[in-house]
């Protein structure tokens, strides 16, 4: 089995859900006592958030290569970003380390693919939806992209960041983020991926007849295959 290396903090409260789903994965799978290899290297989020709001996108780069390296010298082989906002900077991480990056969107697309998907409703925060870092690199698997109108894109983005980061679910918030799925899928999405890290501890299956596609368990999930893939004798 190979080391999966986590690089979180972005928040705590999804880098929690990564690793429940990491080894609960490993479990099923390899059954027994078996657990995850992990490395995980959290940084301060209040650090991170400021250099969004700034612009500051190479220093937020640079500090997150630093972390990288770091869960490479742990022994980590391969690693998983826990942030969907923050593969703005993906690949200047990938330049810090030598092990490879498994990118949230290349999963994701995959999982799309495979169930038939061909146009996908997003929703992120406003750097996810309004930048072309997340969309390109969905497009680019041919899938049709669309997001919510600027008022609803705000008042996610402050959801996220106000209420979902602090562990913090409110039955209102609910409500408005199903409506945004609802008005998704009334244009034409076939199904919606949740695209950011903390939206799915908001809303699941359980809440909408539109196929949900939650990002943190894609990415969690696949990580699991390539690192049990080795130690079950399949690809690396």
């Amino acid at each position: 089995m190979k080391t999966i290396g986590l690089l979180g903090g972005m928040s705590w409260e999804s880098t929690v859900s990564y690793y429940q789903v990491i080894n609960r994965e490993v479990g099923r799978i390899m059954g027994g006592l078996h657990s995850a290899k992990v490395v995980l290297v959290s940084v301060d989020f209040a650090e991170v958030e400021s250099l969004q709001h700034q612009g500051r996108w190479a220093d937020a780069g640079d500090m997150l290569g630093n972390a990288a390296r770091q869960v490479e010298d742990g022994g980590a082989e391969l690693l998983v970003l826990c942030t969907n906002t923050m593969h703005k900077v993906a690949r200047h991480i990938e330049k810090a380390v030598e092990i490879p990056l498994l990118h949230i969107a290349d999963a994701t697309a995959d999982a799309l693919i495979e169930d038939g998907i061909q146009r996908v409703g997003l929703l992120g925060t406003s750097f996810t939806m309004e930048q072309p870092f997340y969309r390109e690199r969905l497009e680019s698997y041919g899938l049709g992209v669309q997001v919510p109108d600027t008022p609803a894109r705000e008042s996610l983005h402050r959801i996220i960041y106000e209420e979902l980061c602090h562990g913090e679910i409110k039955e209102s918030s609910r409500t408005e983020v199903l409506e945004m799925i609802e008005r998704l899928r009334e244009n034409g999405a076939q199904a919606v991926i949740l695209g950011c890290t903390e939206i799915a501890l908001l809303v699941s299956a359980e809440h909408t007849v539109t196929p949900l596609y939650d990002t943190t368990t894609i990415h969690a999930r696949r990580a699991v295959e390539l690192a049990v893939g080795a130690a079950r004798g399949g690809a690396n």
